[in-house]
């Protein structure tokens, strides 16, 4: 039985593609399965930001395949680990748990390694600086997490 981890943020454009992405690259396919999701229906079915695209094609990774989807109570049952990107997602996929059990398996990306900061900045409206640096951000994250499930 696979290992499936789900990565999310808030409109699944951005930071959990870069997360899907990055962690599939590290990880045996064969035994887990990592998908990516936002706690809001803004771009549902659309393909990732291009700046997303752009830095991820940089570190010779291809997400332009990915379609938007958003979160839902049913993905508590389906993902054994979920990773957000900073706390307002965490409240928004935490108020949807129907027992403990699944809130457990809510957990802030950024905790797997010591950053000093706990959430993964939006770079929605900035730069693509920002686009960098949550690449990097999230790229060490995905490096412990993949040495736990690999």
């Amino acid at each position: 039985m696979k290992t499936k981890v789900l990565m999310v943020c808030l409109g699944n454009i951005c930071r959990s593609p870069l997360a899907e992405g990055i962690l599939q690259s590290k990880i045996d396919s064969n035994s887990v399965f990592v998908d990516s999701a936002g706690t809001a229906g803004y771009h549902v079915g659309n393909p990732p930001d291009e700046r997303s695209i752009a830095v991820a094609r940089k570190y010779g990774l291809n997400i332009e395949h990915q379609k938007c989807r958003k979160f839902s109570k049913e993905d508590f049952s389906e993902f054994d680990y979920i990773y957000v990107m900073d706390r307002s997602n965490f409240s928004d996929v935490a108020s949807l748990a129907k027992n403990q059990e699944d809130a457990s398996k809510v957990k802030l990306l950024l905790s797997e390694i010591e950053l000093g900061i706990q959430e993964v900045p939006d770079p929605y409206y900035g730069g693509d600086d920002g686009f960098e640096n949550v690449y990097q951000m999230i790229d060490s994250a995905c490096e412990v997490i993949a040495k736990k499930l690999n």
